[in-house]
């Protein structure tokens, strides 16, 4: 038997997460390590979707690593084209290719108690490593609705990020199930295409203005020229973002943001009784809060139909809403989300006992910091429970995230340690914490039921507050926060091929 590829790190996934992980390791020195991917190509979420009119709803100044700026971004919220192409360049630059492995879908990640080390099967083979870091994100399964009928429709019928190119939707009768972040993007994308649109609200989202531009020539030049100048743009958007989180912890009717979402709304859907139904009844940011200045004017055209009917079952023709009317159609697009509360990954992770991450959830994630989970040794997540944002860009928790790690790891070699857990008090304690802070915010009592509670009605999504304290929280290791033991002496005498981290 072909021994199995053993390393130090194996990560899963390669979108903002991943690949900012293997980076971080490379600035370490650490060269042993390999990308685990699905797909066929990197890019995570920003690879998968790629519906008309997809792009970021984060300044592109700040969705971005602090440590690979891109001067050149053509619009002052990013397409997401460019974004793709951002996280190629990223990898290229920092020679990570060679570290990731294409089409190996993870199916199982067992942790071996007795070599102390990760077993990792995978679509393209197995692997072990002594440190599993899962970066595959809450992003990344698409959420398929229970609909009767859904499997009989005769029509084309695809997910938002899942978007057939192959498909025209020229002059067809098409559906939009959903008014979420995706299905505001594109439904003004493809409303001049079809013949007729109908989209399918269930609960009508606060939108707010894009103030999206095309950036300046001379933007672009004095970024390239003077770095500095693009780092403080960064810093003033990124202030900018955090104020805005102080209505969502302390929500009441007729704050500023409510106010101008409001007035967005009356200035762009004139006739009242469309509005009536496009006006949500839930503080703003209980869901998530979205930005178009295109989404309404599509609304009104009269090709367009909003229907608020629950849909009640899919024929082979089209969809039957809750008062007996059949719509015709064509094709049928699903912008219903993602599995984030029950993330996949938790299914296919197992302690040494063999308990999943999910049966050991219960159906509510929790994790230390977002990022270590009791009884789960040497695994750690990123973008894990509770680090979740309404107001600012995850990618300042991710990197917070990987500062943590590695002074993890630095206080873990010079210490002579192979294993780390936290403790599950800690956790405990952390967790209760976390869920106190979130009593009365916007994300727990704004009035809606929205996909950042769990089916306990738990929110393990969000993080209740400004991101800066969870960077000062992230900044230092506290090792008296874990079990911390040297690896047992079996898996010691494997042989090591991977150089070690700087003190």
């Amino acid at each position: 038997m072909s021994e199995i590829p053993h390393q130090r790190f194996a990560i899963v996934g390669s979108g903002f997460s991943g690949l900012g992980m293997a980076i971080r390791l490379k600035q370490e020195g650490i060269d042993d390590f390999v990308v685990l991917e699905r797909a066929a190509d990197l890019g995570g979420t920003w690879r998968d979707n790629s519906y008309p009119g997809c792009a970021c709803d984060v300044p592109s100044n700040l969705y971005s690593f602090s440590f690979a700026p891109n001067p050149d971004w053509s619009h002052t919220f990013s397409p997401q084209a460019e974004i793709w192409a951002y996280l190629k360049r990223v990898a290229r630059e920092h020679d990570l290719e060679r570290h990731i492995r294409y089409r190996h879908e993870v199916t199982a990640a067992r942790w071996d108690a007795e070599e102390e080390l990760w077993r990792i099967e995978t679509s393209g083979g197995d692997f072990t490593a002594d440190m599993l870091v899962a970066g595959a994100g809450p992003l990344a399964d698409p959420k398929l609705p229970e609909i009767d009928g859904i499997e009989d429709f005769e029509g084309a019928i695809f997910h938002s990020a899942r978007w057939d190119h192959e498909h025209a939707l020229d002059g067809e009768r098409v559906a939009v199930v959903g008014t979420g972040a995706s299905s505001i993007q594109l439904v003004p994308k493809i409303q001049p295409r079809v013949g007729k649109l109908h989209v399918f609200q269930r609960t009508p989202p606060w939108v707010v203005p894009t103030r999206n531009r095309p950036t300046t020539r001379l933007e672009r030049m004095l970024f390239r020229a003077v770095p500095a100048a693009q780092r403080l743009v960064r810093g003033a958007v990124y202030c900018a973002r955090e104020l805005f989180v102080l209505p969502l912890l302390h929500p009441h009717r007729g704050s500023l943001p409510e106010r101008m979402a409001s007035r967005h709304l009356r200035e762009q859907v004139p006739d009242p009784a469309l509005r009536a139904r496009l006006t949500p009844d839930y503080r703003i940011g209980c869901k998530r809060i979205l930005i178009s200045d295109e989404y309404y004017p599509a609304l009104v055209q009269p090709n367009v139909e909003v229907v608020s009917d629950a849909i009640a079952r899919i024929t082979p023709r089209g969809i039957v809403t809750a008062d007996g009317l059949e719509r015709e159609l064509d094709t049928i697009i699903l912008g219903t989300g993602f599995h984030v509360t029950d993330m996949p990954v938790a299914q296919w992770i197992y302690d040494g006992d063999g308990r999943s991450l999910a049966d050991a959830w219960s159906g509510s994630a929790q994790a230390y910091l977002g990022s270590t989970v009791a009884g789960f040794p040497n695994l750690f997540l990123l973008v894990g429970p509770n680090t979740g944002l309404g107001h600012n860009s995850i990618v300042f928790m991710i990197e917070s995230q990987l500062h943590y790690l590695m002074e993890c790891l630095r206080f873990m070699r010079s210490h002579g340690l192979d294993v780390a857990e936290v403790r599950e008090p800690v956790q405990r304690r952390y967790n209760e914490e976390l869920q106190q802070k979130l009593e009365g915010t916007v994300w727990n009592s704004g009035g809606c039921a929205s996909w950042y509670l769990d089916a306990h009605g738990r929110n393990t999504t969000i993080w209740p507050g400004s991101t800066w304290p969870y960077r000062r929280r992230l900044r230092r290791f506290r090792p008296e926060d874990y079990e911390l033991t040297p690896r047992g002496r079996t898996a010691r005498s494997r042989a090591r091929a991977s150089p070690a981290p700087a003190a």
